[in-house]
This record gives structure tokens, C-alpha cells and sequence, in this order.
């Protein structure tokens, strides 16, 4: 057998164990991050990883995810199908040694793959351990094998069912509800947009998604089927969508550096936000890490060079820096790393030094043949520069503003805010309260000790579609910064936040309970995704829940948060009850409010957190930019809970 042969060769062998499976049920979020609705839907990540290797490899072009009636999940991919020989060292088949040993598979053995999606290789058995039942099914070598487990343990050994001319993989899934408590339904948009994900950042698979719980107006099961010829490219189309394009077309690159595969797709708008979006593996890495730096070194330096030769920097009286280069830039970067080092506070930020050139000179070579090739696009790229290096100036003179009233640096904090007696900002929350009259009340409701009232004035900024000066001398996003005790601002990135003197662990947005109202709420959730993502990744950020009606009946009073709780509360009434809507939170006393959405042991606060930063960025920039059609249609599409008051 020749050298390549032997490396193509995926058998019982290949598969390595390198550690028991004793802890997964005992400290489950050591595995996947938490048990809550992140978790669950990592579940599936973990079994859909273990096909997207084999479509890396080159031996599976097909993969299919079904949400059962039951909200078990099956996977399906036509790649060669787990290996279900004896495994010498564990003495039981190979296919059992992956189910039911953590870390064992074939991605640790460096001849069956070079590369390996997922960040730990923790595996489909955390899945097996995490499950009420799971069964594998395996098309391989003419036949079709199958073993089923409880909660991790084998229920038989592997057997042969049946004859195949197929090769390929399936799993069903239940998870636990024991380990799982808040719930087990899956949420089909969250797998939805993974799916669409991995298509672009794997192109050449078919991934498909099947819903059996929901059918279509033709009586058939959602689905949905995601196919890219042109990977990046057109994840970058999609995700600019709703942006004024700057320069006419994509800019790619797709190669090896330094034995490295590199692929990288960017495009200009006429926005002034960055949107920058890394990928190791296929794993999103939100942290960044040296491919980051590679890939912004590589855009200043060619760039810059660019821009000198040009001559149109010449009449500028300051230097350029390379956050004038990124403004209205969207960027994917992504990288394949053999053996990634992952640093940072969730394990998302790469590590590897080696890849900062590789992608540095991918991207450098990329540019510069582009510009020379594409003069008009090079004029306009470098003229936004120029603009962004101005706009920056300013801006830096409003951020010195913004730090000078920071209550750290001696300048006070700001007048409107009532703030709390506790000092450990641990037990602090800060409410930020729509209006001065909702406000008042807040103040009044609220419990002195460790809460704190910031009242702002209507709507703020639309951040989303105003230059960063403009952002940092807004009056009340001075205020937030200010009572927040934050600061912003480094060499590298100068919106990055820093945390250490937050003075609030719990920042509610409170708002009114109609149009209105939701609209301020993304006003200052989009303020929060582009200018304090570090506070919403921190867990940092919550949504107040004000209930919808009161519903009143003799001395009974019962609070409603929905028109179906509404209708309960009647009926339980017999009848006969006076329901009072609430449009706002001024409408409710002091009591009330603190009663229903300020007290910790009755309020329900919804918290903010990103499963998916590139539809994130999507979403707030069609909810907030300038492009009208894709933002009615989302709102026709979702907005079925909407009440509108005329």
C-alpha cells in the first residue's frame, strides 16, 4: 500500500481514546459552555462537526439535519461512515469507542484528517452522555450497522442490520431534560443560520434542514436547503445585503500560505461601522486572535502604501491609522489550523503565531492586485480613508470629552442618574428608563440599595447610520458611558471597551410595552452591538418585561404580559373583570412597577447575548440602515406578537 493510501486510510485504528467520559454528566458546561439553550443547540453542532470533517477531507458532499416531531434531532451525511472494526487497544468496535469515549475520534489522528472543524474535540460522545437515548446508524462495507445507547452507556453491542451500496453516517438524538431543565425544544432559526453558515464557509456541501414539528401553507415540513458555489463571496453578498456598496465588486482571495489554507472575501460600503468576522475551523471566533491581526496588518500596509503613491494623502495634515482603514469594511476571514491554540475568555480567540503572516501575505497580495486592477475602486476606498482619518480627529476630541466626565477620572457622574448605595458592582443594576417620566417613577419604585435609575431622553442615535464623532458626542449615549464607569479605547481598536471599572453588573433597558418602545429598545441594543459588544458578550445586558394589562376584579388583581394571559385571567374570573392596558410605564405607581418588573423575586428579565455574530450584524444592519424592503419583510415575517396602537 502506498504512503497516500495509507494516510487516506480511515479504519478502527485511526481512532485514538484519549480520556474516560466519567465527568460529562457530572459538569456538563465544562463541555459545551452551559446546560441552558446555547448548550442544547451545541448538541447538534457537536454531531453535524463530525460531517462537515468528512466534507473537509473530501468524502462527504451531502448533509441533513432533521428536527423530529419530538424534538429529537437526526443527522445524516453520506461521507464513509465511522469505522466499526475492532478497535485493538479498547477490545469493542471502533464505533462504540467514539460514542462512548470522550475525545476519541478520528480528528486526533493526523492521517485520517489534516484538518478537523470544532475547537476541542470533545465530540459526538459528550453528545451520547448528554442524551436520554442516541442510535447510530453506519453504511459501510456493504452493510449497515447500528448500536444504541442510554445516557452515554451501550445498550447492545454493534450489529449488522442490513446490506448497503451506501456509505454514510446517521445520528438521532434526545437530549436529557435532566441535565437540559430549561428546555429541550430546539430553535429552528438558531440551527437555521449555523446551517447557512457552514454552507458558505464549506462550499461545495449541500446542507439541508428539515422541521418535522411545523408545515408549510402546502402542508409540508419546513425546510430549508444551503448550497454555496462561491463560499465567502457569497457569504459576503448575503451579510452587506442591506448596505450601499462603495465598490463594485468582492474582494477574494482563496489559497495555501505557509501550509495554511486561507480564505478571505471583503467589500466597502458607505457605512461607518466595521464588521469584521473570523473563522477557525469553521468555529466563529468572536475573540479574534492572530488571524485578526494578520489580516488587519496586511489591509493597513498594503493600503497605506497604496494611498502614498497615490498622492492623495499628501494635503493631509496627520497620519493615517489603521482603524481609518476598516471603516465601512465587512470582512471574513477563515482560516484552517492543524493544531489550533485557543486563548481568551470563552476559547474563541486563536493563538497560533505562525498564522499572522500567512494571512498578512494572502491579504497584501490580494489588494494589491486589485487596486491595480480596479483604479476607480482604489480612488474611492482611499477617499473614505481620508474621510475616516478626519471623522476620527473629531472623534477622538468627543471621546476626550466622554473620559473627562467618567466618575474614575474626577468628573462627576451624569446629573439625571439616581444612582445606588451598594458599592460592589456585583449587586449593582442600572435601569435605563425611556423618559424622565417613567423614569420618576422608577426612582420611586426601585430599592435604593442596589438600584439605579439613568433616564434618557426619547430616542437615541440611530448609531448604525452616524459617524463615530457624532456617536461620542451624543448627550445621552455621554451619559450611559459615564454612569457606567467604562472606558473606551485602545491602539488596535478604538471602540474596544474596557470593563474593569463597570460599575453595574446588570444593565436592564426598560422600555414601553408597544411600537414605541421596541423601537427605542433596538436604538440602544444596536448602541450596545456596535459600540459595547464587550458588555453584551459579558452577560452584562438585559430587557425589563413591564407586564401588558391589569387585570381587576373586586379586590383581585392579576397582571397579564399577553393577550392569551389576559384572556386566562378573565376566564378564571368568570367574567366580568375591568382590564387596564398599559401604554407605558408612567402608567403604572411606583408600586406597581416595582411589583411586577423591577422586584428580583416576580420580574422577568430577558438577557441579551450574541449566538450568532454575523446574523447579529446582519439583522441591525437591515433593521437600522437605510435599505426599506428587507426591513418591512422582516417585520412582516416576526411580526406576528406585535400590537400597534393607532
Amino acid at each position: 500500500m502506498s504512503e497516500e493510501a495509507k494516510k487516506n486510510q480511515y479504519s478502527a485504528d485511526s481512532i485514538q481514546a484519549l480520556e474516560g467520559m466519567e465527568h460529562v454528566r457530572m459538569r456538563p458546561s465544562m463541555y459545551i459552555g452551559d446546560v441552558g439553550v446555547r448548550g442544547l443547540h451545541h448538541l447538534v453542532y457537536e454531531v453535524v462537526d463530525n460531517s462537515i470533517d468528512e466534507a473537509m477531507g473530501g468524502y462527504c458532499d451531502t448533509i441533513d439535519v432533521i428536527i423530529n416531531e419530538d424534538n429529537s434531532i437526526t443527522t445524516k451525511d453520506n461521507g464513509r461512515g465511522i469505522p466499526v472494526g475492532l478497535h485493538k487497544k479498547e477490545g469493542v468496535s471502533a464505533l462504540e469507542v467514539v460514542m462512548t469515549k470522550i475525545g476519541a475520534g478520528g480528528k486526533f489522528d493526523k492521517d485520517s484528517y489534516k484538518v478537523s472543524g470544532g475547537l476541542h474535540g470533545v465530540g459526538v460522545s459528550v453528545v451520547n452522555a448528554l442524551s436520554i437515548h442516541l442510535k447510530a446508524t453506519v453504511h459501510r462495507e456493504g452493510k449497515i450497522w447500528e448500536q444504541e445507547y442510554e445516557r452515554g452507556k451501550t445498550l447492545y453491542p454493534v450489529k449488522s442490520i442490513g446490506e448497503s451500496n451506501e456509505t454514510g453516517t446517521e445520528v438521532t438524538f434526545m437530549p436529557d431534560d435532566t441535565i437540559f431543565s430549561q428546555t429541550t425544544e430546539y430553535n429552528y432559526e438558531t440551527l437555521s443560520n449555523r446551517m447557512r453558515e457552514l454552507s458558505y464557509l464549506n462550499k461545495g456541501v449541500t446542507i439541508t434542514l428539515t422541521d418535522k414539528r411545523n408545515k408549510d401553507e402546502k402542508g409540508e415540513f419546513i425546510s430549508e436547503t444551503f448550497y454555496s458555489e462561491e463560499g465567502l463571496k457569497e457569504f459576503i453578498k448575503f451579510l452587506d445585503g442591506n448596505r450601499e456598496p462603495l465598490i463594485r465588486s468582492v474582494i477574494s482571495m482563496e489559497g495555501e500560505k505557509n501550509g495554511i489554507p486561507v480564505e478571505v472575501a471583503m467589500v466597502y460600503n458607505t457605512g461607518y461601522t466595521e464588521n469584521l468576522h473570523s473563522y477557525v475551523n469553521n468555529i466563529n471566533t468572536h475573540e479574534g486572535g492572530t488571524h485578526l491581526s494578520g489580516f488587519r496588518r496586511g489591509l493597513t500596509s498594503t493600503l497605506k502604501k497604496y494611498a502614498d503613491g497615490s498622492g492623495m494623502l499628501d494635503k493631509l495634515k496627520f497620519e493615517v491609522a489603521g482603524d481609518d482603514f476598516r471603516e465601512g469594511l465587512t470582512a471574513i476571514v477563515s482560516v484552517k489550523v492543524a493544531e489550533p491554540q485557543f486563548e481568551g475568555q470563552t476559547k474563541t480567540k486563536l493563538g497560533n503565531r505562525e498564522v499572522t503572516s500567512a494571512v498578512s501575505q494572502a491579504v497584501s497580495e490580494m489588494l494589491t492586485n486589485y487596486l491595480e486592477e480596479h483604479p476607480d475602486d482604489a480612488k474611492s476606498v482611499v477617499q473614505k480613508v481620508i474621510l475616516a482619518a478626519q471623522a476620527r480627529h473629531a472623534a477622538a476630541k468627543a471621546r476626550e470629552m466622554v473620559q473627562r466626565k467618567n466618575p474614575m477620572t474626577g468628573g462627576g457622574l451624569p446629573g439625571k442618574l439616581s444612582d445606588c448605595s451598594e458599592q460592589d458592582p456585583t449587586k449593582c443594576e442600572v435601569f435605563l428608563v425611556e423618559g424622565d417620566s417613567a423614569g420618576g417613577t422608577a426612582k420611586q419604585g426601585r430599592d435604593r440599595n442596589f438600584q439605579a435609575i439613568l433616564p434618557l431622553r426619547g430616542k437615541i442615535l440611530n448609531v448604525e447610520k452616524a459617524m463615530q464623532h457624532k456617536v461620542f458626542e451624543n448627550e445621552e449615549i455621554k451619559n450611559i458611558y459615564t454612569a457606567l464607569g467604562v472606558t473606551i479605547g485602545t491602539e488596535e481598536d478604538s471602540k474596544a471597551l474596557n470593563l474593569e471599572k463597570l460599575r453595574y453588573h446588570k444593565v436592564v433597558i426598560m422600555c414601553d410595552a408597544d411600537v414605541d418602545g421596541s423601537h427605542i429598545e433596538t436604538l440602544i441594543l444596536t448602541f450596545f452591538f456596535r459600540y459595547m459588544r464587550e458588555l453584551i458578550e459579558g452577560g452584562h445586558v438585559y430587557i425589563a418585561t413591564p407586564p401588558l394589562y391589569l387585570v381587576k376584579k373586586g379586590s383581585k388583581r392579576r397582571y397579564a404580559w399577553n393577550d392569551e394571559e389576559r384572556d386566562e385571567i378573565i376566564a378564571s374570573m368568570n367574567g366580568g373583570a375591568g382590564i387596564q392596558r398599559y401604554k407605558g410605564l408612567g402608567e403604572m405607581n411606583a408600586e406597581q412597577l416595582w411589583d411586577t418588573t423591577m422586584n428580583p423575586e416576580f420580574r422577568t428579565l430577558r438577557q441579551v447575548s450574541i449566538d450568532n455574530a454575523t446574523e447579529s450584524d446582519r439583522i441591525f444592519s437591515m433593521l437600522m440602515g437605510d435599505e426599506v424592503p428587507p426591513r418591512r419583510e422582516f417585520i412582516e415575517k416576526n411580526a406576528v406578537y406585535a400590537n400597534i396602537d393607532v
